[in-house]
């Protein structure tokens, strides 16, 4: 995994106790060899690294111009690796401690209002009408694909790669395998549960060309490599629908229907930690950057109920 011992030791850790991805891994490998190889030319290692080390690499960072938010990445990264040498006696103290992570920005995520993501549906419900044979499954297909993203709030490339297996058992919730292979329940809505179930009834039937699907284990297959529908073709298909919704496509993306998701549930009241779960994080600091929502909603609630707030200063 790596040239250097301790980080082919902290990456091992990774995979072997936290399911890390190989793409998690590599890029975990990359930083902390490029860190090892900053250290190297101050003749120093990780085993006698000292906080000013810590501190010249994340200015030499910002020195080539990487972005904050990757210098924060970078310092993370960091953080774990030392923490992990810590705690396996490999080090006397961890040098990280006490650097402040680079300032950046928090982009706000895009996201749909109630109303446009209602105009996307109802505009892909509409477009069955009149279909007949392929275009008639492909149309039931995306309308099913739009209303179980919205419902869900799973990641676009979860859904396209359900299995067929995924149907089995309560049909009001759907047992998914997100990253690192960690497994969560999340469930159906009636009008997803009803969007699914018409698009399997056409996929029961050879007609015009339309492959019975009881013949693939996948339960939105294609004729791609994957054997399933591709993330890139069912963004194709979002966005054309988000056109003929009179929105504009640049705003519209599966992943944005994920960011309405969450956004929406935290404005109705639901709490921070529950849509983490449903979103599959394994951090809540990841989903913390909905916290502008919640926000927005405790400022509205003082204007609207607080005695005083619609008094004028005197």
């Amino acid at each position: 995994m790596s040239s250097d011992p301790l980080v082919a030791g902290f990456l091992e850790m990774l995979a072997a106790e936290r399911g890390a991805a190989a793409n998690t891994i590599e890029a975990y490998r990359r930083d902390l060899e490029n860190f090892t190889g900053f250290l190297t030319q101050r003749g120093a290692s990780l085993t006698d690294a000292r906080p000013a080390d810590a501190a010249a690499y994340l200015k030499a960072l910002a020195g080539q111009g990487l972005a904050a938010s990757s210098r924060a990445r970078r310092l993370s990264a960091l953080r774990q690796l030392f923490k992990f040498l810590l705690a396996e006696g490999l080090i006397p103290e961890d040098p990280s401690l006490g650097i402040a992570a680079p300032r950046k920005g928090q982009p706000l995520p895009k996201t749909l209002s109630a109303g446009e993501v209602d105009r996307l549906i109802a505009t892909a419900r509409a477009r069955i009408d009149g279909t007949t044979g392929r275009d008639r499954y492909v149309a039931l297909r995306l309308h099913c694909l739009i209303e179980m993203l919205y419902a869900t709030g799973m990641r676009v490339s979860e859904l396209v790669s359900l299995p067929r297996s995924v149907l089995q058992g309560d049909p009001r919730l759907l047992t998914i395998r997100g990253k690192g292979g960690r497994e969560r329940l999340v469930p159906l809505n009636s009008a997803a549960r009803a969007a699914l179930d018409r698009y399997l009834e056409v996929g029961r039937h050879a007609e015009d060309g339309v492959a019975p699907m009881v013949r693939t284990r996948w339960l939105f297959p294609s004729k791609s490599a994957e054997g399933h529908l591709t993330r890139q073709r069912l963004a194709q298909e979002v966005k054309e629908v988000a056109a003929a919704a009179g929105l504009d496509p640049r705003r519209v993306s599966p992943h944005v229907l994920r960011h309405a998701f969450a956004s929406h549930l935290l404005d109705r009241g639901a709490d921070l930690r529950s849509v983490q779960q449903l979103l599959g994080h394994a951090d809540i600091s990841t989903t913390q950057i909905y916290t502008h929502v919640l926000e927005e909603r405790l400022r509205r609630l003082v204007l609207d109920h607080h005695p005083l707030a619609g008094a004028k200063l005197r």
